[in-house]
């Protein structure tokens, strides 16, 4: 008779004792250029994350060239006094570096991701196109061309055309922040390589700069990296940019942007509110994360698991530009779709749960569920050097102190349900709310008008 083999099992490993976390710190410094300097020294990152920041914002662009920084940020990777666009691009890629950039209400921003063992390779690269950009006619013209493909995609998105109606709305119609982002089509088309090289000249300097180095700097002289390369750009001094106070038109009201034949309708409600400067804020990401932050909170519940509306409607919080004035202002939105047939309904719904939470509260389950999620995986998602980086990138863009970050943390740790419940009724009251619908208007107009929500207007969704 055969024997059995007799099977030894291992110990199963135990979980070992949970470390104390919390945001990382930086280092704060600046180069001779006048350049500021922020760096954080992560053991094990060998893919450092730089970022760099502009005081190039958006309302800082000539009239009628809307897009001038976003083409221009573009650019800066399309060559240097050093190497034509094709030469910059084999130069990263040889180093198995990234460099990313895009404009926003703050000012442009650029994002390089290198080895750490490439680091020096790639600062260089960066530092030229900060430097000495080429702005070349030819690919300043090719730029142009792609961002005037880009539009009409994002017209016939209905989250992007949302988006851009709710701004219009929000926002007076002077105001920097009514208008696209990126720009429009007449707009762009004016952009040459001369209106790029203008802006740049007036307005990207190294002593209004901020460098942002984040990653594993063992063995690396960050001083005297950062001296040979960023430190070789150069620039006249200048004054910060004042930062103009954001004014907005919360009146409760509906525009139905109309698409005719859509099969479901494109929801955004939104207005603005207290930024991070405000000392609500920990309270209001708590109580909005409650309201709309994930799939357990109650829109879902509601829309999505009991009623099967949509599959899935978030609400949010946004900052648009932040002030320690108190001038600043954050986007706070509820955004999903939902099929055609049932807008009015899901809308009625929606209003019910804002009713709801205004008469009764948030729970102190949903509370706990809340700072679960935001403040326990809070190591996971700083996981990465560019996580962090970006983070800290922010931090310096909004004229936040650097330990922000992990004061919010302790914060909303701290916040209790009464507190949440307040802030996320104040930051969408019911009356108070723009609601933008991207759909078919003959099908939603009559339903929407019947609940009272406010004044409904159609217009065309070009």
């Amino acid at each position: 008779m055969t024997e059995l083999a007799t099977m030894e099992f291992h110990a199963q490993p135990q979980a070992g004792e949970p470390k104390p976390w919390a945001f990382p710190a930086p280092e704060r410094g600046s180069l001779d250029n006048g350049l500021t300097v922020l760096r954080c020294h992560r053991p094990g990152q060998q893919v450092v994350a730089v970022e760099v920041l502009l005081d190039a914002p958006l309302d800082a662009e000539p009239t009628g060239l809307d897009g001038v920084a976003t083409i221009m940020a573009r650019a800066f990777s399309e060559g240097t006094d050093k190497h034509s666009a094709e030469e910059f691009a084999a130069e990263l890629e040889r180093c198995g570096a990234t460099l990313d950039a895009h404009a926003d209400h703050p000012g442009v921003r650029l994002s390089l991701e290198v080895p750490a063992s490439r680091l020096a390779k790639a600062l260089g690269l960066l530092a030229d196109a900060l430097r000495a950009p080429a702005f070349a006619d030819g690919e300043v013209e090719r730029l142009v061309r792609n961002r005037l493909d880009e539009i009409p995609h994002e017209l016939a998105n209905p989250s992007r055309r949302a988006a851009k109606e709710l701004s219009k709305e929000l926002f007076p119609a002077e105001a920097r922040m009514s208008r696209p982002r990126q720009g429009t089509e007449e707009t762009v088309a004016a952009i040459d390589s001369a209106a790029v090289r203008a802006f740049y000249e007036r307005h990207v300097r190294p002593a209004t700069a901020t460098a942002v180095v984040v990653g594993d700097l063992t063995g690396v002289d960050l001083d005297a990296l950062l001296g040979d390369t960023l430190g070789a750009w150069t620039g006249s001094a200048a004054e910060p940019r004042p930062v103009p106070a954001v004014s907005a038109d919360d009146r409760g009201r509906v525009v139905i942007v109309d698409r005719p034949g859509a099969v479901q309708t494109q929801l955004l409600i939104g207005r603005t509110g207290a930024d991070r400067h405000d000392r609500v804020w920990p309270a209001q990401v708590l109580g909005t994360y409650c309201l709309g932050g994930t799939l357990t909170s109650r829109l879902d519940r509601v829309l999505r698991e009991e009623k099967g509306y949509t599959y899935g409607v978030r609400a949010f919080g946004q900052v648009l530009r932040s002030a320690p004035d108190g001038t600043g202002a954050a986007m706070l939105a509820i955004s999903g779709s939902v099929d055609t047939p049932n807008t009015g309904p899901a809308l009625e719904d929606l209003w019910t749960v804002l009713r709801k939470l205004a008469a009764e509260g948030l729970t102190d389950a949903e509370r706990d569920v809340a700072v679960q999620n935001l403040v326990g995986v809070a190591p996971l998602k700083y996981e990465t050097a560019a996580a962090v980086a970006s983070t800290l990138a922010d931090q310096v863009e909004q004229h936040l102190p650097d330990d922000f970050q992990a004061t919010l943390y302790r914060q909303l740790a701290a916040t209790g349900t009464v507190e949440a419940t307040a802030a996320v009724v104040n930051a969408f009251p019911v009356d108070r709310l723009v609601t933008v619908l991207v759909g078919d208007a003959a099908q939603i107009k009559e339903p929407v008008e019947a609940l009272g929500i406010g004044e409904v207007t159609v217009v065309a969704a070009e």
